[in-house]
């Protein structure tokens, strides 16, 4: 009988490279939210694969970046503190995007850790094959990757191939998770993360970034319906206005939208009620933050 690995792989990145485009993608469903948005993810996303032969763990981390409050600072903690506790470290880059300061302060951060590091070129679908060898020789020359492998998750492509390689540095190992279990993260937790999603994609400029969300009750009413309470916090008056949207247009649309995403979640039909309440500057606020579970207690 063939070994079983197993381990964990952390994937780091500047933000909006792809890291939970990729996620959903190599599990075959959603447990990140993904938008066009830079720093769509907060907490780290735990997602799970299990294949008769192995079973990989993914952190989906913050994209990291500079932080101008202490939701920033936490995010950027959560990202750095998985360096050192995975097997193998991915570094997903936007290949049609050029090598920049970001990209160059991973690196450096990455210099420090003994964990194998794999380079992913992630959006190969953008640019033509004739730029691949350029690109991956700027980045060859400032680190040295164990394994630099092109991909596109948005369709896939090499998402196979990336696997066997990261299967390749596993160790000999069992089941963390159950077989059927995708994700370490609360049903509640993932259905905030919808909700947000949604208004990620609906909302423009700074808005996204000032909201939080918390699913305050969750009840089954019966065999086949299930009633959900969401509260979405903002930091101003006017942030609640534009997420309300003229006579409630624009929240019954995120509504309606997140509803689908729960309802597939939780394979039952769902009466999402969503209300929306100003809590000032929360994101500089620890304790708060804690209540909706953006911080970790000590």
């Amino acid at each position: 009988m063939s070994e079983h690995k197993s381990g964990f792989i952390s994937i780091i990145g500047r933000p909006n490279v792809g890291k939970s485009t990729f996620m959903n993608q190599i599990l075959g469903r959603k447990v990140a939210i993904m938008s066009d948005k830079a720093q769509t993810t907060r907490n780290r996303i735990q997602g799970i694969l299990t294949k008769n032969t192995h079973q990989l763990i993914f952190i989906d981390t913050p994209g990291i970046h500079k932080p101008k409050h202490a939701l920033g600072d936490y995010m950027m903690s959560m990202a750095k503190n998985t360096l050192d506790e995975v097997d193998v470290i991915m570094f997903m880059v936007n290949v049609n995007e050029k090598l920049g300061k970001g990209d160059e302060y991973i690196i450096n951060m990455l210099k420090s850790t003994k964990t194998p590091v794999f380079l992913v070129l992630n959006k190969i679908d953008l640019i033509h094959p004739d730029e691949m060898l350029s690109i991956i020789e700027q980045y060859r020359q400032l680190y040295d990757f164990k394994e630099i492998i092109p991909i596109s998750a948005i369709n896939g492509q090499n998402i196979e191939t990336l696997e066997t390689e990261l299967v390749k540095y596993m160790e000999e190992g069992p089941q963390f998770f159950p077989p059927d279990q995708v994700t370490d993260h609360p049903e509640q937790f993932i259905m905030a993360e919808m909700i947000r999603e949604k208004i990620l994609q609906t909302t423009e400029q700074e808005i996204p970034h000032s909201v939080g969300v918390v699913i305050e009750s969750l009840e089954r009413i019966d065999e086949d319906h299930v009633d959900v309470n969401a509260l979405i916090y903002v930091e101003r008056a006017s942030q609640k206005g534009i997420i309300i949207g003229k006579n409630g247009a624009k929240l019954k649309e995120i509504g309606k939208r997140a509803r689908k995403d729960i309802e597939h979640l939780l394979g039952s039909k769902v009466y999402l009620q969503t209300w929306v309440k100003v809590q000032a500057d929360w994101r500089n606020k620890p304790n708060f933050m804690r209540q909706i579970g953006y911080v970790e207690d000590e």
